[in-house]
Formats: C-alpha cells, sequence, structure tokens
C-alpha cells in the first residue's frame, strides 16, 4: 500500500516497511531510499543518513526534499558526507539485519 513522504519516513525510523505513491520514496524498515539511491540506514532505532543536499553532495531536488524531511521527522540521527555514508552503509545495514534476526 502506497502512503505519504512522511508515513514512509515514520515506517523507517520505527522499522517498517512503506513506499508512497510515486515509488521515489520507500523504506525496507533499514535503509531508507530516494529512488535507488540509498539516503538512511537504521540500526535499532539509530537513524543514519547521507548529505545528499546542497550542503553534502546533491543530487535532486527531490532526493534533498526526502533527506530534510528525515532530518526533521528522527531525534537520534548522525548525518554524514556521503563519501563518508557510502563506506558505512554496508556495515550498518548488515549490523542491523543481524539484531533483526
Amino acid at each position: 500500500m502506497s502512503v505519504r513522504n512522511s508515513s514512509v519516513i515514520k515506517a523507517w525510523r520505527d522499522g517498517d516497511k512503506a513506499v508512497n505513491g510515486r515509488k521515489s520514496l520507500h523504506t525496507d524498515g533499514i535503509r531508507l531510499y530516494s529512488y535507488r539511491l540509498i539516503i538512511g540506514i537504521n540500526v535499532n532505532g539509530t537513524c543514519y543518513l547521507g548529505d545528499y543536499t546542497a550542503g553534502g553532495e546533491f543530487r535532486s531536488m527531490t532526493t534533498s526534499t526526502h533527506i530534510g524531511r528525515a532530518r526533521r521527522a528522527v531525534r537520534s540521527i548522525d548525518v554524514y558526507h556521503p563519501a563518508i555514508f557510502s563506506l558505512l552503509a554496508d556495515d550498518l545495514a548488515k549490523a542491523a539485519e543481524k539484531k533483526e534476526g
């Protein structure tokens, strides 16, 4: 079922799956995607974002909007430059998957 962007971000924060109506923002409960780009990882309630905005490494206005909304919606959040985030993303996702299993 498709939902609003804010609901996708809340689902990500809570470890649930969700997709918006245009399928531009979605989550598997661990990873938050803007289109096919992983922009966030949730590890046991601690959320990490890649800064794919004008302040980091700009990708698109839509992706920048998704990141801005996620930043505002999540309390425990670390934001990393994309060069660092891309190095951490796989390890963070694996850590989150281990905690689930």
